[in-house]
Protein backbone atom coordinates (compact mmCIF):
# COMPACT_ATOMS: atom_id res chain seq x y z
CA UNK A 1 0.00 0.00 0.00
CA UNK A 2 2.36 2.70 0.72
CA UNK A 3 4.33 2.47 -2.66
CA UNK A 4 0.80 2.98 -4.02
CA UNK A 5 0.64 5.97 -1.83
CA UNK A 6 3.94 7.40 -2.50
CA UNK A 7 4.59 5.99 -6.62
CA UNK A 8 0.88 6.55 -7.48
CA UNK A 9 -1.34 3.56 -9.12
CA UNK A 10 -0.32 2.76 -13.00
CA UNK A 11 -3.00 1.98 -15.02
CA UNK A 12 -3.52 1.35 -18.95
CA UNK A 13 -6.92 3.49 -19.71
CA UNK A 14 -7.15 1.35 -22.91
CA UNK A 15 -5.52 -1.79 -24.70
CA UNK A 16 -2.40 -0.82 -26.68
CA UNK A 17 -2.55 2.74 -24.78
CA UNK A 18 0.45 3.20 -22.93
CA UNK A 19 0.57 3.16 -18.89
CA UNK A 20 -0.30 6.14 -17.13
CA UNK A 21 0.43 7.11 -13.46
CA UNK A 22 -2.44 7.70 -11.19
CA UNK A 23 -1.39 9.76 -7.97
CA UNK A 24 -3.17 9.28 -5.13
CA UNK A 25 -1.30 12.17 -3.50
CA UNK A 26 -0.29 15.48 -4.75
CA UNK A 27 3.27 15.36 -3.36
CA UNK A 28 4.71 18.00 -4.78
CA UNK A 29 1.83 20.56 -3.67
CA UNK A 30 0.73 19.30 -0.50
CA UNK A 31 -1.79 22.31 -0.21
CA UNK A 32 -3.38 20.90 -3.19
CA UNK A 33 -4.61 17.86 -1.40
CA UNK A 34 -7.40 17.71 0.70
CA UNK A 35 -7.27 17.11 4.36
CA UNK A 36 -9.88 15.74 6.84
CA UNK A 37 -10.06 15.27 10.56
CA UNK A 38 -12.32 12.76 12.05
CA UNK A 39 -13.29 12.21 15.66
CA UNK A 40 -14.14 9.02 17.35
CA UNK A 41 -14.39 6.77 13.68
CA UNK A 42 -16.64 3.73 13.84
CA UNK A 43 -14.67 0.86 12.45
CA UNK A 44 -16.36 -2.67 11.97
CA UNK A 45 -14.21 -5.51 12.80
CA UNK A 46 -13.52 -8.07 10.00
CA UNK A 47 -15.78 -10.89 9.59
CA UNK A 48 -15.42 -13.45 12.17
CA UNK A 49 -13.63 -16.41 11.07
CA UNK A 50 -12.97 -19.83 12.60
CA UNK A 51 -15.51 -18.97 15.41
CA UNK A 52 -13.48 -15.98 17.03
CA UNK A 53 -15.07 -13.01 17.77
CA UNK A 54 -14.18 -10.08 16.60
CA UNK A 55 -14.45 -6.16 17.57
CA UNK A 56 -15.54 -2.89 16.68
CA UNK A 57 -13.28 -0.59 17.44
CA UNK A 58 -13.41 3.58 17.52
CA UNK A 59 -10.26 5.87 17.25
CA UNK A 60 -9.81 8.99 18.44
CA UNK A 61 -9.29 11.07 15.53
CA UNK A 62 -8.41 9.81 12.44
CA UNK A 63 -6.39 12.32 9.39
CA UNK A 64 -7.80 11.92 6.29
CA UNK A 65 -5.60 13.10 2.75
CA UNK A 66 -8.09 12.77 0.04
CA UNK A 67 -10.48 10.25 1.38
CA UNK A 68 -7.48 8.29 2.67
CA UNK A 69 -7.12 7.65 6.17
CA UNK A 70 -2.87 8.27 6.75
CA UNK A 71 -2.75 8.97 10.67
CA UNK A 72 -4.44 7.83 13.65
CA UNK A 73 -4.13 9.40 16.96
CA UNK A 74 -5.39 7.94 20.56
CA UNK A 75 -5.98 10.35 23.21
CA UNK A 76 -5.66 10.00 27.02
CA UNK A 77 -6.26 12.24 30.09
CA UNK A 78 -3.52 13.82 31.87
CA UNK A 79 -3.61 11.07 34.52
CA UNK A 80 -3.71 8.23 31.86
CA UNK A 81 0.00 7.44 30.61
CA UNK A 82 0.88 7.73 26.51
CA UNK A 83 1.67 4.20 27.40
CA UNK A 84 -1.88 3.33 27.30
CA UNK A 85 -2.91 4.77 24.13
CA UNK A 86 0.40 3.37 22.68
CA UNK A 87 -0.79 -0.02 23.48
CA UNK A 88 -4.50 0.61 22.74
CA UNK A 89 -3.05 1.24 19.10
CA UNK A 90 -1.61 -1.98 19.14
CA UNK A 91 -4.11 -4.46 20.27
CA UNK A 92 -6.09 -2.63 17.61
CA UNK A 93 -3.81 -3.86 14.70
CA UNK A 94 -4.97 -7.32 16.37
CA UNK A 95 -6.78 -9.26 13.84
CA UNK A 96 -9.82 -9.61 16.27
CA UNK A 97 -10.21 -5.75 15.92
CA UNK A 98 -9.46 -3.50 12.73
CA UNK A 99 -6.24 -4.52 11.57
CA UNK A 100 -7.30 -4.07 8.15
CA UNK A 101 -8.08 -0.10 8.73
CA UNK A 102 -4.49 0.24 9.45
CA UNK A 103 -3.37 -0.86 5.68
CA UNK A 104 -3.25 2.68 4.71
CA UNK A 105 -1.51 4.57 8.31
CA UNK A 106 1.39 5.27 7.93
CA UNK A 107 1.42 7.25 11.37
CA UNK A 108 0.48 5.89 14.79
CA UNK A 109 0.00 8.02 17.82
CA UNK A 110 -1.08 8.87 21.07
CA UNK A 111 -0.67 11.57 23.57
CA UNK A 112 -1.91 13.32 26.57
CA UNK A 113 -1.92 16.98 27.96
CA UNK A 114 1.42 16.19 30.63
CA UNK A 115 3.49 13.50 28.67
CA UNK A 116 2.73 15.07 24.78
CA UNK A 117 2.74 13.00 22.04
CA UNK A 118 4.27 9.65 20.87
CA UNK A 119 4.28 8.20 17.14
CA UNK A 120 5.77 5.41 15.70
CA UNK A 121 3.70 3.33 12.62
CA UNK A 122 2.37 0.05 12.02
CA UNK A 123 3.25 -2.91 14.10
CA UNK A 124 5.96 -0.27 15.86
CA UNK A 125 6.46 -2.20 19.62
CA UNK A 126 5.89 0.32 22.00
CA UNK A 127 9.65 1.04 23.33
CA UNK A 128 10.37 2.57 19.91
CA UNK A 129 7.13 4.99 19.87
CA UNK A 130 9.13 8.10 19.34
CA UNK A 131 9.02 12.07 21.11
CA UNK A 132 9.37 14.71 18.56
CA UNK A 133 11.46 17.30 20.29
CA UNK A 134 11.67 20.65 18.14
CA UNK A 135 11.66 24.11 19.57
CA UNK A 136 8.59 26.33 19.60
CA UNK A 137 6.23 28.90 21.48
CA UNK A 138 3.69 26.74 21.55
CA UNK A 139 3.25 25.98 25.30
CA UNK A 140 1.52 22.94 25.68
CA UNK A 141 3.19 20.13 24.97
CA UNK A 142 1.21 18.30 23.26
CA UNK A 143 -0.81 20.80 20.83
CA UNK A 144 3.15 21.71 20.03
CA UNK A 145 3.91 18.32 18.43
CA UNK A 146 1.29 17.62 16.81
CA UNK A 147 1.03 20.91 14.94
CA UNK A 148 5.25 20.24 14.24
CA UNK A 149 4.67 16.62 12.93
CA UNK A 150 1.16 17.08 11.50
CA UNK A 151 1.18 20.47 9.86
CA UNK A 152 0.08 19.63 6.15
CA UNK A 153 3.69 20.25 4.55
CA UNK A 154 5.66 18.16 7.11
CA UNK A 155 3.36 15.29 7.45
CA UNK A 156 3.22 14.37 3.54
CA UNK A 157 6.92 15.16 3.41
CA UNK A 158 7.77 12.88 6.71
CA UNK A 159 5.29 9.79 4.42
CA UNK A 160 6.80 10.72 1.15
CA UNK A 161 10.62 11.16 2.38
CA UNK A 162 11.21 9.62 6.09
CA UNK A 163 9.76 5.99 5.99
CA UNK A 164 11.59 3.26 4.96
CA UNK A 165 11.41 -0.31 5.43
CA UNK A 166 14.12 -2.17 7.34
CA UNK A 167 14.16 -5.72 6.27
CA UNK A 168 10.61 -5.60 6.43
CA UNK A 169 9.90 -3.72 9.12
CA UNK A 170 8.57 -0.24 8.46
CA UNK A 171 10.38 2.72 10.51
CA UNK A 172 9.89 6.60 10.60
CA UNK A 173 12.55 9.02 11.23
CA UNK A 174 13.28 10.90 14.65
CA UNK A 175 13.41 14.72 14.44
CA UNK A 176 17.19 14.61 14.76
CA UNK A 177 17.26 12.13 11.47
CA UNK A 178 14.55 14.70 9.55
CA UNK A 179 16.75 17.88 10.94
CA UNK A 180 19.87 16.16 9.78
CA UNK A 181 18.71 15.21 6.15
CA UNK A 182 16.88 18.43 5.54
CA UNK A 183 20.30 20.30 6.59
CA UNK A 184 21.84 17.84 4.46
CA UNK A 185 19.75 18.50 1.30
CA UNK A 186 20.49 22.51 1.87
CA UNK A 187 24.31 22.16 1.23
CA UNK A 188 23.22 19.69 -1.49
CA UNK A 189 21.70 22.87 -3.32
CA UNK A 190 24.02 24.75 -2.93
CA UNK A 191 27.04 22.26 -3.67
CA UNK A 192 28.34 22.94 0.19
CA UNK A 193 30.02 20.13 2.13
CA UNK A 194 29.51 19.62 6.00
CA UNK A 195 29.67 17.52 9.33
CA UNK A 196 26.38 15.78 10.83
CA UNK A 197 27.37 15.55 14.55
CA UNK A 198 25.92 12.41 15.91
CA UNK A 199 25.60 10.26 18.96
CA UNK A 200 26.12 6.17 19.19
CA UNK A 201 22.32 4.87 18.85
CA UNK A 202 20.91 8.17 17.15
CA UNK A 203 20.07 6.53 13.61
CA UNK A 204 23.58 6.94 11.94
CA UNK A 205 22.90 4.08 9.42
CA UNK A 206 19.29 5.09 8.37
CA UNK A 207 19.70 8.86 7.76
CA UNK A 208 22.38 7.76 5.27
CA UNK A 209 19.81 5.58 4.08
CA UNK A 210 17.26 8.59 3.63
CA UNK A 211 19.80 10.88 2.39
CA UNK A 212 21.09 8.52 -0.57
CA UNK A 213 17.62 7.89 -1.32
CA UNK A 214 16.91 11.50 -1.94
CA UNK A 215 19.98 12.25 -3.41
CA UNK A 216 18.76 9.08 -6.06
CA UNK A 217 15.58 10.69 -6.45
CA UNK A 218 16.33 14.29 -6.36
CA UNK A 219 20.17 14.44 -8.23
CA UNK A 220 19.69 11.40 -11.07
CA UNK A 221 23.47 11.58 -11.64
CA UNK A 222 24.64 11.66 -8.26
CA UNK A 223 26.81 8.91 -7.06
CA UNK A 224 27.01 7.97 -3.83
CA UNK A 225 30.19 6.37 -1.58
CA UNK A 226 29.88 5.98 2.57
CA UNK A 227 33.29 5.72 3.60
CA UNK A 228 34.00 4.04 7.02
CA UNK A 229 37.25 3.31 9.53
CA UNK A 230 36.09 0.13 10.40
CA UNK A 231 35.93 -3.54 8.18
CA UNK A 232 32.48 -4.23 10.94
CA UNK A 233 31.01 -1.09 9.63
CA UNK A 234 31.22 -1.24 6.38
CA UNK A 235 29.62 -4.43 7.03
CA UNK A 236 26.50 -3.00 8.63
CA UNK A 237 26.46 -0.09 6.01
CA UNK A 238 26.15 -2.87 3.04
CA UNK A 239 23.57 -4.95 5.64
CA UNK A 240 21.83 -1.93 6.40
CA UNK A 241 21.40 -0.83 2.92
CA UNK A 242 20.71 -4.52 1.21
CA UNK A 243 17.77 -4.51 4.04
CA UNK A 244 16.19 -1.71 2.95
CA UNK A 245 16.03 -3.29 -1.15
CA UNK A 246 19.06 -0.75 -1.92
CA UNK A 247 21.74 -2.20 -3.79
CA UNK A 248 25.11 -1.21 -2.90
CA UNK A 249 28.69 -2.38 -4.04
CA UNK A 250 30.90 -2.85 -1.51
CA UNK A 251 34.94 -2.11 -2.89
CA UNK A 252 37.20 -5.26 -1.86
CA UNK A 253 40.44 -3.30 -2.96
CA UNK A 254 42.37 -0.33 -3.33
CA UNK A 255 42.71 -0.84 -6.84
CA UNK A 256 38.77 -1.88 -6.83
CA UNK A 257 37.68 1.29 -5.61
CA UNK A 258 39.49 3.44 -7.89
CA UNK A 259 38.08 1.48 -10.55
CA UNK A 260 34.63 1.18 -9.76
CA UNK A 261 34.95 5.52 -8.86
CA UNK A 262 36.51 5.60 -12.59
CA UNK A 263 33.54 3.68 -13.91
CA UNK A 264 29.89 4.81 -14.38
CA UNK A 265 28.32 2.61 -12.41
CA UNK A 266 27.21 1.27 -9.62
CA UNK A 267 25.60 4.35 -8.52
CA UNK A 268 25.82 3.34 -4.45
CA UNK A 269 28.70 2.12 -3.04
CA UNK A 270 30.87 1.70 0.63
CA UNK A 271 34.43 1.42 1.22
CA UNK A 272 36.79 1.44 3.72
CA UNK A 273 39.00 4.74 4.19
CA UNK A 274 41.93 3.08 4.26
CA UNK A 275 41.59 1.88 0.41
CA UNK A 276 42.48 5.57 -0.55
CA UNK A 277 46.32 6.28 -1.22
CA UNK A 278 49.19 3.64 -1.93
CA UNK A 279 50.77 1.99 -4.34
CA UNK A 280 47.75 -0.60 -5.79
CA UNK A 281 46.12 2.96 -6.72
CA UNK A 282 48.86 4.49 -8.78
CA UNK A 283 48.91 0.99 -10.39
CA UNK A 284 44.75 1.31 -11.21
CA UNK A 285 45.09 5.27 -12.64
CA UNK A 286 42.72 7.70 -12.12
CA UNK A 287 42.00 9.94 -9.47
CA UNK A 288 40.03 9.42 -6.56
CA UNK A 289 39.81 13.14 -5.63
CA UNK A 290 38.44 13.96 -9.39
CA UNK A 291 35.10 12.25 -9.28
CA UNK A 292 32.89 15.69 -10.37
CA UNK A 293 30.00 13.82 -9.59
CA UNK A 294 29.69 12.93 -6.04
CA UNK A 295 27.68 14.88 -4.06
CA UNK A 296 27.57 13.05 -1.05
CA UNK A 297 30.95 11.35 0.74
CA UNK A 298 29.91 10.25 4.01
CA UNK A 299 31.98 8.81 6.75
CA UNK A 300 30.50 6.62 9.79
CA UNK A 301 32.98 5.88 12.55
CA UNK A 302 33.71 6.15 16.03
CA UNK A 303 37.54 8.14 16.27
CA UNK A 304 39.40 7.66 19.16
CA UNK A 305 41.54 11.27 18.59
CA UNK A 306 40.01 13.93 16.45
CA UNK A 307 43.49 15.33 15.90
CA UNK A 308 44.48 12.28 13.44
CA UNK A 309 40.92 12.98 11.24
Amino acid sequence: MYELLRYGVKVKPKVGENTQTVWLIDWKHPLNNHFGIAEEVAVKAADASFNVKCYDKRPDLVLYVNGIALAVLELKRSTVSVAEGIRQNLDNQKPIFIQHFFSTMQLVMAGNDTEGMRYGSIQTPEKYYLAWKEESLIDNLLDRQLTQVCSKPRLLELIHDFIVFDAGTKKLCSQNQYFGVRAVQEHVKRREGGIIWHTQGSGKSLTMVWLAKWLRENRPDARVLIITDRTELDEQIEKVFKGVNEDIYRTSSGADLIATLNASKPWLMCSLIHKFGGKEDEDAGGNAADIAKYIADMKKALPTGVGAL
